[in-house]
């Protein structure tokens, strides 16, 4: 009997760009990576929108195989993620309590990460009011400098642990930096800064969960996954760790249509600036893909596109809204106005993608633009 897999697609009329996002892919990487750090519980990180690619679509595909734990940037993403998954589901707010906003935590049953000390005593005067003891994460700073309790502020909540009075402390996470370096002895260092303080503060009750691992950092083994690990580009098909290859499926596929053939000769130029002068009879297809729709401009002249499955190169500056591609090598008949061509998918990673770009995987992703027809694959329709 055949089987009609799922298809839901959206975006503006008339697109002639097209992302396909695999629910299933991002499925498949996440169980792959729970399996790594098993014993330890898997969550995922769906900040950013899901990394560019729909948190509303992407975490309840994630639910569906077994990820109970979300992680978010913004309040605003919390609530608006919190309708899309079941209640059991935690979804954790990385940047704390923004004033005035301990009530939405509770409206929308979302555990702030608490950051300072600023953070634990808002939300231990909300679990005050609500005459109980509200569950929360806490975050220590272990070598990024960013968010997280400073060494010092540790060293007064031990102190001082009536300071997380109503409160729950459920888990507690740090952050690596250079867990995709191999080589880089900070992430060690990282690691038994982390057993030192997580050895030294004060429980609520129960014993509260250790997190430091992210998508590099579950590959370091078994020593750094703790009780929970938090995986975020290595779910969307990025390969976390320099110099090893990840087991991850490729999650998201851009296709352009093509507007326009040119066929041109030498001396003559493509794009602005002309900073491409062709030296031979050239036939340029223009597809509708520009940096307003995240293809960063420093991939012109460097950029590839697969067209009837030969790599071919991108002419010139990418502009605002469109790109040039050279296909005089590719057969006529596979390249004519309507036609699709690929500038992310099999080969052209999106780990290669981004190398043309100068920047990493995760900016391509979340810039990728909403100009795009969106279809969405391997999950409810």
């Amino acid at each position: 009997m055949l089987t009609i897999e799922p298809v839901a697609a959206e975006g503006p009329i008339g697109a002639t760009t097209r992302l396909t996002i695999d629910l299933a892919a991002i499925a498949a990487n996440w169980r792959m990576l729970a399996g790594l750090a098993a014993p330890a519980i898997a969550g995922a990180a769906v900040k950013g929108d899901a990394y560019g690619l729909g948190a509303a679509r992407v975490a309840p595909a994630l639910y569906g195989s077994g990820c109970r734990h979300f992680f978010v940037a913004h309040v605003g993403e919390g609530i608006a993620l919190r309708p899309h998954l079941p209640a059991d589901a935690v979804i954790f707010v990385l940047h704390g309590i923004p004033a005035g906003t301990a009530g939405e935590f509770l409206a929308h049953g979302l555990t702030p990460v608490l950051n300072g000390l600023g953070d634990i005593a808002a939300w231990s005067r909300a679990g005050a009011i609500a005459h109980r003891r509200l569950p929360a994460a806490l975050h220590v700073d272990t070598g990024m400098s960013r968010l997280g309790l400073s060494g010092a502020e540790v060293d007064l909540l031990c102190a001082e642990p009536d300071r997380l009075d109503g409160i729950s402390l459920d888990l507690v996470i740090s952050h690596l930096a250079c867990a995709d370096d191999p080589a880089n002895p900070m992430t060690a260092a990282q690691r038994l800064r982390f057993l030192d303080i997580c050895g030294r503060l004060p429980h609520t009750g129960r014993p509260f969960r250790r997190a430091l691992a992210n998508s590099a950092g579950i590959f370091w083994g078994a020593d750094y996954a703790f009780d929970l690990v938090r995986p975020g580009i290595a779910l969307y098909g990025g390969n976390p760790v320099n110099g090893r290859l990840a087991p991850v499926r490729p999650v998201v596929r851009l296709e352009a249509g093509i507007l326009q053939v040119r066929e041109i000769d030498p001396p003559e130029t493509v794009g602005y600036g002309a900073t491409h002068k062709v030296v031979r009879p050239t036939r340029v297809a223009t597809v509708a893909v520009g940096y307003a729709d995240g293809f960063l401009r420093a991939a012109g002249n460097r950029a590839l596109a697969l067209v009837d499955g030969r790599e071919v190169p991108v002419l010139g500056r990418i502009s605002m809204d469109l790109m040039t591609i050279d296909v005089t090598d590719v057969a006529p008949q596979s390249c004519r106005p309507g036609m699709y061509i690929t500038l992310v998918g099999d080969a052209l990673t999106i780990d290669r993608v981004a190398a043309t770009m100068d920047t990493v995987s995760y900016e391509l992703l979340t810039r990728l633009g909403r100009r795009f027809e969106r279809v969405y694959t391997g999950g409810a329709a």
